[in-house]
């Protein structure tokens, strides 16, 4: 079998609040191969975020072992999590987390400028990915002149700016109504179609339910590992 683009051995996470340690993450062990798309699910306290904070190499386990596409990350230090952030990692946000003052050009660009890419190399790449998103009429707006489901593509775009090993999206449709939801879940499913590994952070069902893997988490462990047998694609749902 191929080699895990993710895969997590015994994490554990704990905070020292007080006098009280408080176990976040107890043990999980679990697999993500290249090309997969999983939904990440949890109630308030189940420890998900945490899990999303360590995939996204945001922050390191207090135990257990992390090897993303090969390398070990677990006790890597701020510096060369950052470096691992920037090449292997694409974020997309529930609040988008765009620089207000910056162009959808600049915003998508940015990682591209941590890689040390020249400008007229960075400007070409960018426009590229904002027209595959659909933006290409949009290049110089910035995002006070864009509408929420925009944004979001700006976001994608940026995400998908280093051509990275995982896509990890943190509610990507939180901030929006449901027909912009809609067309953004179509455009997940459309990059995940071109090959992109998804890694979807959501507590809403039906949009867990465009996965084709859905992990829940409870009390700091896996409870269900499962593959969807009802995947829920954004045609079907337009065409219903």
């Amino acid at each position: 079998m191929e080699k895990a683009l993710i895969s997590l051995k015994d994490i554990g996470k704990k905070y020292l609040i007080g006098s009280e340690v408080i176990h976040a993450l107890r043990s999980v062990t679990l697999d993500i191969h290249k090309g997969e798309f999983v939904a990440l699910m949890g109630p308030s306290g189940s420890g998900k975020s945490t899990l999303m904070n360590i995939l996204g190499c945001l922050d390191t386990p207090t135990k257990g072992q992390y090897i993303l596409n090969g390398t070990d990350v677990s006790r890597m230090s701020d510096n060369q999590l950052a470096e691992v952030r920037n090449k292997e990692i694409g974020f997309v946000f529930q609040t988008f987390n765009l620089l207000p003052r910056s162009t959808a050009l600049d915003n998508v660009a940015l990682p591209l400028v941590y890689a040390g890419v020249h400008k007229t190399q960075r400007e070409a790449r960018a426009t590229e990915v904002l027209e595959h998103v659909g933006l290409g009429e949009r290049v110089k707006h910035k995002p006070n002149e864009l509408s929420g489901g925009q944004r979001q593509r700006v976001a994608v775009a940026r995400a998908l700016i280093n051509d990275p090993s995982i896509i990890l999206a943190d509610e990507p449709t939180g901030n929006l109504d449901t027909k912009t939801s809609v067309e953004i879940m179509g455009l997940i499913e459309e990059i995940h179609r071109r090959g992109n590994t998804i890694v979807l952070v959501t507590h809403e069902e039906d949009i867990a339910q465009h996965a084709h893997r859905i992990i829940r988490v409870r009390d700091g462990e896996v409870e269900n590992d499962y593959a969807n047998e009802n995947i829920r694609s954004v045609s079907a749902v337009i065409e219903s």
